[in-house]
């Protein structure tokens, strides 16, 4: 979306979110609408895809929900912080000793946690989903959690969200990350606008039916 990496002031790109005014958490839902204008609002390339055709990866949005759970316990409770370190979140939810481990406060956030991930960010979204992210987020609140940019769209943009969250894949994001990582290595880490030619000619060569008129034969070790 061309916008600049990092801890940014607005890092939304469908409102103009004002990431660090914490004294707005959970209170602002509606922000102005962001405006593509390179240099303005952290904006530094132009946008390559129409924003209203970009779809939010629920994998993510899980991970960031996760990620900012067990920071705040972190804060908390040394001993049930060191209780989810390493497993991954299926496994969390499968464990039976992690929930007797937490008091109430944090056990309605578990739970609503658990309820967005199974019934609004699977396979079949219910009905009363608006009430079920508005009891995660006051859940959140509670337990002091800071306003993230995972919880600014359930927030604040959680009519974006399509109606079918698991026909989105996370899989060609995912290979989309590593392609850009490795090839950023060879760009010595800085940022170059022909990584984006050199990635679409990469995708286009990668084509195992496709013929050639010429080939090489020679090894690389």
């Amino acid at each position: 979306m061309g916008l600049q990496q990092g801890f940014t002031k607005y890092c939304c790109f469908l409102c103009l979110w004002d990431s660090r005014a914490t004294g707005e958490d959970y209170k602002k839902c509606d922000w102005p609408k962001r405006t593509y204008e390179v240099g303005k609002t952290n904006l530094q390339h132009s946008p390559l895809v129409d924003p209203n055709k970009v779809f939010l990866p629920p994998l993510h949005i899980k991970l960031g929900l996760m990620k900012t759970f067990v920071k705040t316990m972190c804060k908390t409770n040394s001993t049930r912080f060191l209780h989810l370190v390493g497993p991954q979140i299926r496994q969390v939810f499968r464990d039976p000793d992690f929930e007797k481990t937490l008091p109430e406060l944090k056990m309605s956030a578990w739970n609503s946690f658990k309820w967005v991930c199974e019934i609004f960010l699977g396979n079949k979204k219910s009905s009363n989903y608006r009430e079920g992210v508005k009891t995660l987020l006051y859940a959140y609140e509670k337990m002091g959690c800071r306003m993230s940019p995972q919880l600014h769209f359930l927030h604040s943009h959680i009519d974006f969200f399509p109606e079918n969250l698991g026909a989105v894949s996370d899989e060609q994001g995912e290979r989309f990350h590593q392609d850009i990582q490795e090839m950023e290595t060879g760009y010595q880490g800085f940022w170059n606008e022909d990584m984006m030619s050199d990635y679409c000619w990469r995708l286009f060569r990668d084509n195992p039916t496709k013929l050639y008129k010429r080939k090489s034969y020679t090894q690389h070790f």
